[in-house]
């Protein structure tokens, strides 16, 4: 006899083995073993009762299925004995379901699939909990929320150990249909007819409506016999119309939604299946979020949300939630949520807080959660002050990480204002920009392009606060510096990937300001100059992306204003005459960088070239000379038509041009201008020169015509410019094309010595005071302007500085007293007339403070004058250093610079102390 006990217990088991997992051992499984143990069952059943897949039948029998399978079976079997007694509805739906599941789990009936995704899983999950809570009869009615969510999720995941063979599929199929056709009408009368859903019955609509779908799959995919493709139709048909009779309304009846984010929390805490995933949805589930049993939940289990995703996730449900509540009440518990979150992000590593921050960016934009956030707003200047203030004070490789740690913090919180502090305090903190640089460029997530109001036209965040943050306030040069190096080493990290692009850098600091009334332009230029030194790492360069030829046209007008330098009003801004050599330098690289490649197209670059050369044209002439490397064949060399009067020009690269400024004699003026430009036009230059030095008169007036040229040429030089026109000086003395005779005009005797191997140093000395005599005289007394003498002064000091060194190098290093083999007494004799030179030169100055460089030059003379005198080992050296001092203290005395003649007489008066 069965009764009804009898059949809830068989079922019962039957759903505890499908639900059984392998290695999980309960303590009914236990007991159940030592029974059989105590009744001596060892023999037959080996080691006691094992999980399911481990069940024997008769060990002797080789021909027996596998055990699981058998197991299986005799449920199937069980059933098909006792299904007549089974009368109670709910027992009904028990047993279809327990049928239909083994069917489904453990069969070829179910296709390999994907599991459930996770919302749907926890909605299963959660309604089964709600049917257990409202259902008096079930025995987990009264388990607490834990164990009811743990078993819930244990029938959630059944793991299908063994098969059912495909004949016993088919037995198990056809009494199925059989259940359905004694059982179905009567059971969907019943369900329609109830007033709540019970777990059994919920059971079976939920099983029944994937059993539907893997029996339509099945009969799709499978070739199979006539009967077979009979009883699967069949089957097909039953479930559909059993589903499609029982109402919409009773599948959701009694489920309480409230439930799931209990369920969910519950899973999390307990750490049970899939609570990995479940972090997702406690992240993002904006309904449930700022409860106190989330907040709780999210900051107990703390360890469980590092992961970008999840805080990502987290922020954006805290910013939704910020957004919409503003009171006082739920401050606090914004503050709890963001101190979590934080500490959550806090133990990230660096790379996923960077996915992090790339997250926030893309969300919110520069501002990140500043925005929303008001509690991140309250406390955040004061920990951005305190954070940078011990970062500056531990500037070492140690200190690094923990920089970079607190940075990471500060920049998810509000990435704009962190980014802007950096760029500040590393124009500000000397010494501390590199430093500052590293700490950034751990944040490739800062490489973020805002689009603000041009979408089109996305712009760098780091680029941005550089503009905001420090561009327009550098008010030193020693910030200036800074900020250049920053920038070169955000462009070029030593080994990280670069946070600014040489193009980003290029449109916002430079082109904008490359206009001679600009205040930054100095700075933009070096800037230039820094970006062009940095390779490009794709195959085409970044230059293409910077208008190329406007920016060349550009630094070629800048030049041209050189041409007026002097004349330009003193009011007007414009770059200095030492920043003329940043701008070839600038020129001279981009004529290396700007290559046929730059263009889209070979028609395009001609095209662009010749608007180029028709710009430069109406420019002065020596412009074009500077663009030869980027004219190629293009353009021949276009000057003026005296030079080929001086020079033996081929007419293949070469074409003069009608200057109403260069008139008859200006050749050599043309010349000289020509030498400047490079260094290879200036060796040029010189093989093409022709002078007859068979010709005195020819030399003679080269040698004046020479001078001239010079001294209308050095006023409008940059350095370079100049030490490429020394050079030709020295090769011309030389070869003697250029005539500088030595006067005795500062010498008291006789001097009995070998000058030969010094007479070009005397005659660049002579030549100078020459010069200078020329310019300061009466025809040239209104050329230049007050404001030039100070450059021309400085450019006369700085080579015969050069002629020092010169000097020195030829005289060889000093010899041991032992010996004399040093030139001593010549080189004594050309410092003091260099000396004397020189203050002849300040004697013809005008007194407008051009002391200072002169004053250097001299004392630099006196101490070479000293020292090579000192190692004069001959007998009658005291006597002719007296008489030496006398003589430099005489033509001192005549100096009417007050301070230039108190220092010389000072440094005189130690002379031989």
């Amino acid at each position: 006899e069965t009764s009804p006990s009898d059949i809830r217990f068989f079922l019962d088991v039957w759903w505890e083995v499908m639900k059984h997992k392998e290695g999980q051992e309960d303590p009914t499984v236990s007991t159940f073993s030592t029974l059989i143990r105590q009744h001596g069952c060892e023999s037959c059943l080996d080691d006691g009762l094992q999980p399911p897949k481990r069940f024997k039948g008769d060990p002797g029998s080789l021909n027996d299925p596998p055990a699981a399978t058998s197991l299986l079976v005799v449920l199937v079997e069980g059933l098909k004995q006792t299904y007549r007694t089974i009368a109670l509805p709910r027992m009904r739906c028990y047993a279809l379901a327990n049928l239909v599941e083994l069917l489904s789990m453990f069969s070829e009936l179910e296709p390999e699939g994907s599991p459930l995704p996770v919302a749907e899983y926890l909605d299963k999950v959660s309604s089964v909990v709600s049917l257990w809570t409202s259902d008096t009869e079930s025995q987990f009615h009264h388990r607490g929320l834990d164990e009811k969510v743990k078993e819930a999720e244990r029938s959630m995941s059944l793991l299908s150990v063994a098969k059912l063979s495909h004949e016993e599929l088919f037995v198990g199929l056809d009494f199925l249909c059989s259940l359905f056709r004694a059982w179905g009408e009567e059971l969907q009368g019943t369900l329609n007819s109830s007033e709540e859903l019970c777990y059994e019955s919920y059971r079976l609509l939920d099983t029944l409506t994937a059993f539907g779908k893997s029996l339509v799959c099945f009969s799709e995919t499978r070739d199979l016999g006539e009967d077979e493709t009979r009883v699967v139709l069949e089957l097909t048909h039953i479930t559909k119309d059993f589903l499609k009779e029982i109402s919409a309304s009773l599948k959701s009846k009694g489920l309480d939604t409230s439930l799931v984010s209990s369920v969910a929390m519950t899973i999390i805490e307990q750490k049970l299946d899939r609570h990995v995933e479940m972090c997702y949805i406690f992240a993002s589930e904006k309904t449930w979020a700022f409860s106190k049993d989330w907040v709780d939940c999210l900051v107990k289990n703390k360890a469980l949300f590092q992961e970008p995703e999840l805080v990502l996730k987290l922020l954006e449900t805290l910013v939704n939630f910020a957004m919409f509540r503003q009171d006082e009440e739920t401050r606090e518990l914004q503050m709890q949520v963001t101190k979590a979150i934080v500490e959550c992000y806090a133990e990230l590593s660096l790379t996923d807080k960077n996915k992090v921050i790339s997250g926030v960016l893309a969300s919110w934009g520069g501002p990140g959660l500043s925005l929303n956030l008001q509690v991140v707003m309250e406390e955040f200047q004061e920990d951005l002050n305190v954070a940078f203030n011990q970062i500056t004070k531990s500037v070492s490789d140690e200190g690094l990480t923990r920089a970079v740690a607190s940075v990471a913090r500060l920049t998810l919180l509000y990435p704009e204002a962190t980014v802007k502090q950096v760029c500040n305090l590393a124009v500000v903190n000397l010494g501390a920009h590199q430093f500052l640089a590293q700490i950034l460029c751990s944040f490739p997530a800062l490489n973020f392009l805002e689009t603000h109001d041009d979408p089109g036209r996305p712009r760098s965040l780091v680029v941005r606060c550089l503009e905001e943050a420090v561009w327009g306030r550098l008010s030193t040069a020693r910030e200036e510096e800074q900020f250049l190096e920053f920038l070169a080493f955000l462009m070029q990290p030593s080994s990280a990937t670069p946070l600014v692009s040489p193009a980003e850098v290029t449109k916002a600091f430079v082109l904008p300001y490359l206009k001679s009334d600009s205040a930054q332009i100095e700075l933009s230029l070096q800037i230039l100059s820094k970006v062009l030194g940095i390779q490009s790492c794709s195959e085409e360069h970044w230059i293409k992306s910077c208008h190329p030829f406007p920016l060349l046209l550009s630094l070629c007008k800048l030049l041209d204003g050189y041409t007026k330098y002097w004349h330009q009003p003193r009011d007007q801004l414009f770059p200095s005459l030492e920043t003329k050599d940043l701008i070839l330098s600038i020129l001279c690289q981009l004529c290396e960088v700007v290559r046929p490649e730059a263009a889209p197209s070979p028609e395009l670059w001609v095209q662009s070239l010749a608007w180029l050369h028709r710009r430069v044209a109406l420019l002065d002439w020596t412009i074009g000379l500077r663009l030869k490397k980027l004219y190629g064949d293009h353009f021949k060399n276009e000057v003026p038509a005296t030079l080929f009067e001086i020079c033996t020009l081929p007419e293949d690269e070469w074409t003069s041009q009608p200057l109403p400024a260069y008139g008859p004699g200006s050749g050599l003026l043309a010349w000289m201008e020509c030498c400047c430009v490079s260094t290879t036009l200036r060796e040029t230059m010189l093989t093409l020169l022709t002078v007859n030095v068979d010709n005195p008169e020819e030399v003679n007036l080269f040698s004046k015509g020479f001078l001239v040229a010079l001294i209308q040429v050095l006023p409008w030089c940059s350095r370079s410019e100049w030490k490429r026109l020394m050079h030709v000086v020295e090769n011309l003395l030389q070869r003697q094309v250029l005539h500088v005779p030595y006067t005795l005009e500062y010498v008291q005797y006789m001097p009995l010595l070998n000058l030969r191997p010094f007479a070009c140093y005397l005659q660049f000395s002579v030549l100078f005071l020459r010069g200078f005599q020329l310019l300061c005289s009466s025809s040239c007394s209104t050329w230049l302007p007050a404001e030039a003498w100070f450059h021309v002064v400085q450019l006369y000091c700085g080579s015969l500085t050069d002629l020092l060194g010169s000097v020195k190098s030829a005289a060889g290093p000093l010899s041991h007293p032992a010996e004399d083999r040093t030139p001593t007494q010549e080189v004594s004799f050309i410092c003091i007339q260099m000396f004397c030179h020189l203050l002849h030169v300040a004697a013809m100055l005008p007194e407008k403070g051009c002391s200072e460089p002169l004053v250097v030059v001299a004392l630099e003379i006196l101490s070479q004058y000293e020292t090579f005198s000192s190692a004069d080992r001959s007998p009658s050296n005291t006597l002719r250093r007296a008489n030496e001092r006398h003589f430099l203290e005489s033509i001192t005395d005549n100096v009417s610079d007050k301070a230039l003649r108190g220092t010389l007489l000072q440094k005189l008066s130690k002379l031989g102390a």
